[in-house]
């Protein structure tokens, strides 16, 4: 068994290793399922974690470790047709790329602790990490609504999308706002914050919009991620942190746009 002071180390970085394995399988129940295989190899054999810079590198690592040798990233039986496109699409991406921008955008990770939880060299880790950003941002091109009640941050949201070719069908800073904005022009993809201006709530207006329109992408951008790495109840697949960089946000906008979990949440 780990000792108490590991168990405590892992408990802190397990929501963020369950937050890279869902945006990287866009499946909760899937990058659960992996998060939940890493603690077992981690309980097998503690070595795996030795030599790592730290914990939080180790559980990373291991976790690779095993998304390598596990063949497809998402059964079949639990893909949506969204998702089932989108494997077609990333099954076209260099290998690896994916995985490596997500530890720089999502997790923010050095290259040379993306080299050493990808088991690469420095070079390779920087590579990838730009040819993803090229390919992806050479994905689908789409309508982007921002839900954001604080208007210098919506507004800088926005000019990262447009930047990126996509039309931002408009900024919505209340609950009403968004579902009004949202029945006028339909948003292949939502950019959301958790709180509102007027104390309402982001979850629940992307819940009423996906009940509306069905299956849209949603990034959650919010100054507390914890709240929503519970595991208590569905999570959003792309996540952001408050204060983010425009290297994040394109990020996970490029993925999201092709293969995103949007189940639905509660507040």
């Amino acid at each position: 068994m780990p000792s108490a002071d590991l168990a405590q180390t892992i408990g802190r970085e397990l929501p963020y290793l369950r937050r890279y394995a869902r945006a990287l399988t866009g499946s909760q129940s899937a990058g659960d399922n992996y998060a939940a295989a890493t603690l077992e190899a981690i309980l097998s054999d503690r070595s795996v974690l030795d030599d790592a810079e730290d914990t939080r590198i180790g559980l990373f690592r291991t976790f690779h470790a095993i998304w390598q040798s596990s063949g497809q990233p998402v059964a079949e039986g639990e893909q949506t047709a969204r998702e089932r496109r989108a494997q077609d699409h990333l099954r076209g991406l260099t290998p690896n790329s994916r995985e490596a921008l997500l530890l720089r955008t999502i997790e923010e990770l050095r290259h040379d602790q993306i080299a050493a939880v990808m088991q690469i060299d420095l070079a390779e880790a920087e590579e990838l990490v730009q040819i993803a950003l090229n390919e992806m941002g050479q994905a689908l091109r789409g309508k982007v609504m921002v839900i954001e009640d604080e208007m210098i941050i919506a507004m800088d949201l926005k000019g990262i999308v447009q930047a990126m070719g996509h039309e931002v069908t408009g900024v919505a800073r209340t609950h009403s706002q968004a579902t009004e904005l949202a029945g006028r022009v339909r948003p292949d993809l939502i950019l959301a914050d958790i709180q509102l201006a007027d104390g309402s709530s982001g979850i629940d207006a992307v819940n009423e919009m996906l009940g509306e329109m069905g299956d849209i992408p949603v990034i959650f951008i919010t100054a507390f991620p914890e709240r929503l790495l519970t595991g208590d109840r569905p999570e959003p697949a792309f996540l952001i942190s408050k204060p983010y960089n425009e290297e994040q946000v394109r990020s996970a906008v490029s993925q999201a746009m092709f293969f995103a979990s949007t189940e639905g949440m509660e507040a």
